[in-house]
């Protein structure tokens, strides 16, 4: 006799898709198990545990997913065929664009995901900052080979692009959810580029001021 059942209802991607829009939206802390269940189409709790494990498993799983589709605005940094201005210019008006988009939650869940984490959960709060950290290591790498290069001078200005450039794209992240549009942003970025131009020219033409 065929063995009947329940037809599986639970579809794992589709779930972990739901989880990261609620976890982007809210933040890790705020969100709570009873939510997640319920936007993962009210799934049991034996469900959400089998599937899942644990809420901060469930959530580095996320932040996984999210690397690899919405966070690779930022594959640039890392791409050395292209100029390293480029790759930084790249990086930052994409990621405007993506974090300024409507069709899902505004902002970058590496940067708001998990900004106030007690201390029991300070293992999720080290989780994104050290992706943060990543990002920082990408955009000094860009800085070095320009330097390498002779794109850039070396001196202690071109020292503090790396930070200049990653405090605008994690800044970002809260001018978005605060309501600005991709425009808006696109025009700083062209604003902000204009330092690594007048950094670049200053050797040519110590004695000008124009």
């Amino acid at each position: 006799m065929a063995r009947t059942g329940r037809p599986r209802e639970f579809d794992r991607d589709k779930a972990l898709d739901a989880a990261l829009t609620l976890f982007w939206t809210q933040g890790y802390e705020p969100t709570s198990l009873n939510q997640l269940k319920a936007c993962m189409g009210n799934i049991s709790p034996a469900s959400f545990y089998a599937a899942f494990g644990s809420k901060e498993a469930l959530f580095r799983e996320v932040v996984q997913r999210y690397l690899e589709t919405y966070g690779q605005v930022s594959a640039p940094l890392w791409d050395e065929t292209l100029a390293p201005r480029d790759a930084i210019e790249q990086t930052l008006r994409r990621s405007a664009r993506m974090q300024t988009t409507r069709s899902h939650p505004t902002g970058c869940l590496i940067v708001l995901g998990a900004s106030n984490c007690s201390p029991e959960n300070q293992s999720v709060q080290t989780l994104l900052a050290a992706e943060r950290a990543r990002t920082r290591k990408g955009m000094k790498a860009c800085v070095d080979r320009a330097v390498a290069s002779g794109e850039l001078p070396p001196s202690p200005a071109i020292e503090t692009l790396p930070t200049l450039f990653t405090t605008f794209l994690h800044g970002m992240a809260c001018e978005a959810r605060d309501g600005d549009r991709a425009k808006k942003l696109d025009a700083a970025i062209t604003t902000l580029m204009q330092i690594w131009d007048s950094l670049a020219m200053r050797p040519k033409s110590v004695s000008s001021h124009q």
